[in-house]
This record gives structure tokens, C-alpha cells and sequence, in this order.
């Protein structure tokens, strides 16, 4: 077998598979002998069936299949060999002339490869790269302390309503006249939120209300959505429209959502059976895990910051376009050609990033072990478990949780590139000169707003 490869303008490459008769001769009739022993045909006994009539049968598919299958594993280990920086996966060549297998060997086959633009980015203590510290101050902490006791807060009973209260009260529809309709709507209990009412001029109707007041408003115009107005009024969505009129609503309950105590139960409920003693032990424990957030989140956006100083230290790339645009193809089969001039430009941004972040995998050494993709999962999970307010799962279950989590591969794949981009993060931020600059978590997201 004979392979050639052409790159004359460093891009756009051409490789030559050439397949001799002894390249496939051997591994075909070993091929046949094995069907002819498997072969169950009438009038033969197994394994006896003429090789001749094997050969008339199966031989063209037999040898279609051995060719394909060689001239790809041959060209795989051509590229990796001799290190060649494919993008995508090789195509059949335009120049291809049509392989006629039932003709006597030599078979040639060209494909088009798509090679990966040269370039060398280095970054090192010459380059000054941005890094944010986000203040921990009392503002931050004092909105995490409200977050907290706000979770394990409760509804106690009040005689007087205010904006975010919750009213428990008989509904009754009324007539023309605003008496009581006959054969009208009542519901008992009615569950209302006047905070969620769109309309203002109904919402103030429950302005200073007190307990045993009858308000009378009308929930069509309360309710924007069918399906809201159903749900209150206790009937189906198709009947809405026969019930616009007005409804007294007479008050038996004003319930009002206070947040926990700062206190020693809510200090077991968040960190775990007297971990924390007193407020001041609290905000501290507080304080350390907003640092800890917080400086991922500074990670996040120095990663950032090293993506465009690089892409803009590397300069604009030449690439294969239109063979790009052919993989892009095969791979979105189901997509048009303006999917294809709609999303093209994009996917060079993502690609050219990928080469440069390859390129500084590689020179900072960085290597992703079985233990890494565990911790970047065990951090996903606490998070996840955080979102819920509940900050002290104990490791079994999260170990649990995480083994779930390592069973689906586009799960461990992405886990893969997050701990990359955390050890690419880390080594970064060694190498390179910081300019570090203080900032309070407000300023800090308009960073991400400017954009």
C-alpha cells in the first residue's frame, strides 16, 4: 500500500491511499474460508459448500468491505504518524475518479483533509492579564443571612394586610345588581395573593384590608390568563368566559411570611448540629464559603479575559472554509445550506479557541485523572444541593448523587472539560503577571453586562 499526502497551501490537504491486490488478497479469503464453514446451503453438508460458488456469491461485498475498512485504518494511522493536524475527518475528494473493484488492483482513493492553521501562542509573566477580587462585605453576607432564615421561614396569622400576604377567604359571584347570584360561583377557602394581581385598580382594592372585610373585585380582570382565572374561580378553562363579572371575597384569613430567626436552629439547619455557635461564628462561615464562590466566579471571568487576550494575540487564523463547510454538512445532515452560512462563523471562534487552549494544555503539562472528574462532579452536586438551601448534604449522598451523575457520558465529558479549564485556570494564573483589581459583586456582573 502506497499513501502520499499534499499540503500545498498549509490548509487544504490531499492524502492518496493506494491498495495493492497482496494488501487485501489474504484477509479476503480468510474471510470466505470463514463463511464457507458458517454457510448452511441444500445439498451440501456444513463446511463443504464449493469455494467457487462462496466466491460467486460473496467475494465482491467480502472485498468491498476489507478494502473500506484497511484504506481507513490505514489513513488514520497515516495522520496520527506523521502528526498531522486534522480538523473534523477526511472526505471523499472531489478528484476522486469512480473505483471499479471488479477490476484488477491497483485501487487509488483520495480524500480531502482539512488541516489546522500553524500558530504558536505562549503566555507568560510579559503578558498582564485582568483578575477581579470580589469584596466579601456586610451587604453580601447580609443578604445571604436573609436568603437563609427566609428558607425556613413560616406564615403566621396577621389581622391587617400587607403587600406580600396571603388571604384565605369565601368567594361568591355577584349579579347585575351586586347581590348575591343566583346558582353563581362560591368557593370556600379561596386561596388569593392580591401581590401577583396585574391589574393596579383591583390590587389597591385590598389596600389596609382587615380580617372579616368583603372586597369586591373582579378576577377577569385580575387574572390576565385563562388558565390562572380557572384555577381560582374552581372551574374549567372553557367556562371563564361565562363568569366576567365582579365577586365579593370576604377576608377569613391574612397569613404573613416571616423569615426564621437568626438563631441557634437556623445555624444547625444550614451548617450542621452546632458547627456554628453564635452570629458571629455564622457570618464568618458565611463569609468563607461567598470567598470560596466567589473566587470561582473570578476564575470564570479571568478564563475569559485569557480567551480574548489570546485570540487577540493570535490574530485572525486562515482556515479551509468551504471544506469546513463540507464536514459541517455531513455532520447536520437534517440542516440546510443556511444553517450552514448562519452558524460557520461561530464555530471558528469556538475552534480557534480550542486550538489555543490546546496548545496551552499542552505546554503547562496539564493532565485530567479519574479523581479530578470526581471532585468537578462532587462540586456540581454541592451546588445543585445549594440551590435548594441545603449546604450540608452528608458526603454519602453526594457520593451517591455523583456516582448517578458519572454513568451518562455527555455527564463526564462535560466534567472533562471543566476540570481542564480549572487546572488551565490555576496554571494560568501562576504564569502569567495578574492585574488584580478589587471590586464589589454589583460592579463586578456589569463586567458581564458590558458585553
Amino acid at each position: 500500500m502506497n499513501i502520499s499526502f499534499e499540503n500545498p497551501d498549509k490548509i487544504n490537504g490531499l492524502l492518496t491511499v493506494t491498495v495493492e491486490e497482496a494488501d487485501y488478497k489474504e484477509d479476503v479469503e480468510k474471510t470466505l474460508k470463514d463463511y464457507r464453514k458458517k454457510a448452511n446451503v441444500p445439498g451440501f453438508r456444513p463446511g463443504q459448500v464449493p469455494m467457487g460458488m462462496i466466491k460467486r456469491q460473496f467475494e465482491p461485498s467480502v472485498k468491498m468491505d476489507t478494502i473500506n475498512k484497511l484504506v481507513g485504518q490505514k489513513l488514520y494511522e497515516y495522520i496520527r504518524e506523521n502528526n498531522i493536524p486534522m480538523l473534523g475527518e477526511p472526505l471523499a475528494s472531489g478528484k476522486q475518479e469512480t473505483v471499479d473493484l471488479e477490476k484488477e488492483a491497483p485501487y487509488t482513493f483520495t480524500f480531502d483533509i482539512a488541516v489546522a492553521p500553524d500558530f504558536k501562542i505562549e503566555l507568560n509573566g510579559k503578558n498582564k492579564i485582568d483578575y477581579y477580587n470580589i469584596l466579601v462585605d456586610d451587604k453580601l453576607i447580609d443578604q445571604q443571612v436573609e436568603m437563609f432564615a427566609s428558607r425556613m421561614g413560616t406564615y403566621e396569622k396577621v389581622e391587617t394586610f400587607e403587600g406580600n400576604d396571603m388571604l384565605k377567604g369565601d368567594l361568591r359571584e355577584l349579579d347585575e345588581n351586586g347581590n348575591t347570584k343566583e346558582g353563581g360561583i362560591t368557593v370556600e377557602a379561596a386561596v388569593l395573593m392580591p401581590s401577583y394581581i396585574k391589574e393596579e385598580g383591583e390590587k389597591k382594592k385590598f389596600d389596609g384590608a382587615k380580617l372579616g372585610d368583603i372586597i369586591t373585585f373582579n378576577p377577569r380582570k385580575a387574572y390576565a390568563s385563562d388558565v390562572e382565572l380557572a384555577s381560582f374561580l374552581k372551574i374549567d378553562k372553557e367556562q371563564v368566559k361565562e363568569h366576567e363579572g365582579n365577586f365579593s371575597y370576604q377576608i377569613t384569613e391574612i397569613s404573613r411570611y416571616q423569615n426564621h430567626a437568626v438563631n441557634q436552629e437556623l445555624f444547625d439547619n444550614v451548617y450542621g448540629k452546632d458547627a456554628v455557635k453564635d452570629e458571629k461564628q455564622f457570618r464568618e462561615k458565611i463569609a468563607e464559603g461567598l470567598k470560596a464562590q466567589l473566587e470561582g466566579e473570578s476564575d470564570y471571568k479571568f478564563l475569559l479575559d485569557t480567551r480574548a487576550y489570546a485570540e487577540k494575540k493570535v490574530g485572525k487564523l486562515e482556515y479551509p472554509d468551504e471544506l469546513l463547510k463540507r464536514i459541517m454538512r455531513k455532520n447536520n445532515p437534517d440542516k440546510d445550506e443556511a444553517f450552514v452560512e448562519k452558524n460557520y462563523e461561530e464555530s471558528i471562534k469556538q475552534l480557534t479557541w480550542h486550538l489555543i487552549k490546546e496548545q496551552l494544555v499542552k505546554a503547562h503539562d496539564i493532565k485530567v485523572e479519574d479523581q479530578d472528574i470526581k471532585e468537578v462532579a462532587r462540586a456540581a452536586a454541592r451546588a445543585q444541593f445549594a440551590q435548594y438551601g441545603m449546604s450540608n448534604v452528608l458526603d454519602e449522598y453526594i457520593e451517591n448523587y455523583v456516582n448517578d451523575l458519572l454513568k451518562k457520558q455527555e455527564s463526564v465529558d462535560a466534567f472533562v472539560d471543566r476540570a481542564i479549564d480549572s487546572k488551565l485556570t490555576q496554571a494560568l494564573k501562576k504564569s502569567v503577571k495578574l492585574n488584580e483589581k478589587e471590586i464589589s459583586l454589583d460592579d463586578f456582573n456589569k463586567l458581564f453586562e458590558e458585553k
